[in-house]
């Protein structure tokens, strides 16, 4: 029996059938959307999968993007950090693609965006799950701008739980004026009683 034979004909949790290849474009599709790093777990309980047959499908999808299947070296890759897996560009086309992305976006950030930003100053490094619970709303998108503008960046991805945190970089001094976040207001004297931990200490 060949890698690209069925791994199981029985059919997964929603009725859809278990083969590898199937199995292989379920994981495509849940990749393409995830924000975060996913487990093989993760993964499996998405797809309605065993992990030993997800684990297969991740290995064969890292070598066809790869172009290790006899296609095309993909402009993506799909790659392994802090125990999770998640499509990332690859390292050579990050100038095509932020170019790209800087020509699209506005020149002005939004409201939103300005908020997230100013979050993510003063509580760095964060994750984004932390920077929508203080906000109170999904930051995914807002997120995504200001990676896209340079205003941030991913400083670390934790290894036990894959959470990717946050911190600002050095263009944001640049807009700003100033030469270190040092420099930035204390934001203290601005917060009611409910904003206990959020006290303006910068982390560098």
């Amino acid at each position: 029996m060949t890698d690209d034979t069925l791994i199981d004909d029985a059919p997964t949790s929603d009725g859809a059938p278990a083969g590898a290849a199937s199995i292989a474009r379920r994981l495509e599709a849940v990749l393409l959307v995830v924000e975060e790093p996913q487990s093989l777990v993760s993964l499996a309980a998405a797809v309605g999968a065993p992990v030993a047959a997800v684990r297969q499908a991740v290995e064969g999808l890292v070598a066809d993007y790869d172009g290790e299947t006899g296609g095309p070296r993909r402009g993506f890759e799909l790659r392994e950090v802090g125990g999770g897996w998640r499509l990332y560009v690859r390292e050579e086309h990050d100038d095509v693609v932020s170019e790209f992305v800087n020509t699209q976006a506005p020149s002005r950030l939004s409201q939103a965006a300005l908020e997230t930003l100013a979050v993510i100053a003063y509580k760095q490094p964060v994750t984004r799950g932390q920077v929508a619970s203080i906000r109170a709303v999904n930051v995914d998108s807002v997120v995504r701008t200001l990676l896209a503008r340079g205003l941030i960046t991913e400083v670390f991805t934790a290894a036990d739980t894959g959470a990717i945190h946050y911190g600002t970089t050095d263009a944001l001094l640049v807009n700003l004026g100033i030469n270190s976040l040092d420099e930035l207001p204390r934001i203290s004297p601005l917060l009611d009683d409910g904003a206990d931990g959020f006290e303006g200490e910068v982390v560098r």
